[in-house]
């Protein structure tokens, strides 16, 4: 499985073959101006909820792609209603097997409109499974008990989970999240893109290796395989 960032929460995923984009906020972002949004290829656009940081780049690498958004309802009728039509609406608790394995709709703390302040629907996560790796992609989250639920029924090989504070977890909840879910290995998001969220790197993985976690805060751009 190849994992490359593309800054803030954005991640694309190469799982047998198949491109899968997380919440593709990239043109708008500063420290993301060397990301060439028309040459990125996706199967699948995975939105966690609506805000801009998380949807910006929605309808641009659609049309470039053609690739299926998959979100919960509200979010779907809404680019539905702007004539993107490949859609896969979700909700809290479904799940649906695609052709890279099993996406299901987990529940998130946080909230969630769209860009022109349309109600976007619950946040959420997602469960991958698939045939290489289980992972948890956690979305704009506060730390919340049903975590520990994702622990019990899968088998979490690794975590994207938020760490810049202010607008969603910490370090500190981040590595509670991951005892929760039961991994040993959280690749981190949602930091440093606005003056809110800046962490220190060398602080935060000292915190994660004193707690016997592995902690990875990917460079935009890079690619790592898992």
């Amino acid at each position: 499985m190849k994992i490359t960032y593309l800054g803030h929460a954005c991640f694309l995923l190469e799982i047998s073959n198949t491109k899968i984009l997380f919440d593709p906020f990239i043109t708008p972002n500063p420290l993301a101006k060397k990301i060439e949004i028309n040459g990125i290829k996706a199967d699948y656009i995975l939105l966690s909820h609506g805000h801009q940081d998380h949807v910006a780049d929605v309808e641009a690498i659609y049309q470039n792609t053609s690739a299926t958004i998959i979100a919960n309802f509200e979010i779907v009728r809404w680019y539905q209603k702007k004539g993107l039509e490949k859609v896969h609406p979700m909700n809290y608790g479904g799940k649906w097997k695609f052709d890279f394995g099993t996406v299901k709709m987990v529940n998130a703390v946080h909230s969630s409109s769209m860009p022109d302040g349309t109600y976007g629907g619950n946040p959420a996560g997602f469960v991958i499974q698939s045939k290489e790796k289980a992972f948890y992609y956690a979305g704009d989250t506060a730390l919340h008990q049903d975590m520990k639920q994702i622990g019990e029924y899968y088998t979490i090989d690794f975590a994207f989970l938020p760490v810049g504070d202010n607008f969603t977890m910490d370090i500190q909840e981040a590595l509670e999240a991951a005892k929760y879910v039961k991994t040993q290995k959280i690749i981190g998001m949602h930091y440093d893109t606005f003056p809110y969220i800046e962490i220190d790197h060398t602080a935060i993985r000292k915190l994660a290796q004193d707690q016997g976690k592995e902690l990875v805060l990917m460079e935009i751009g890079q690619s790592i395989e898992i």
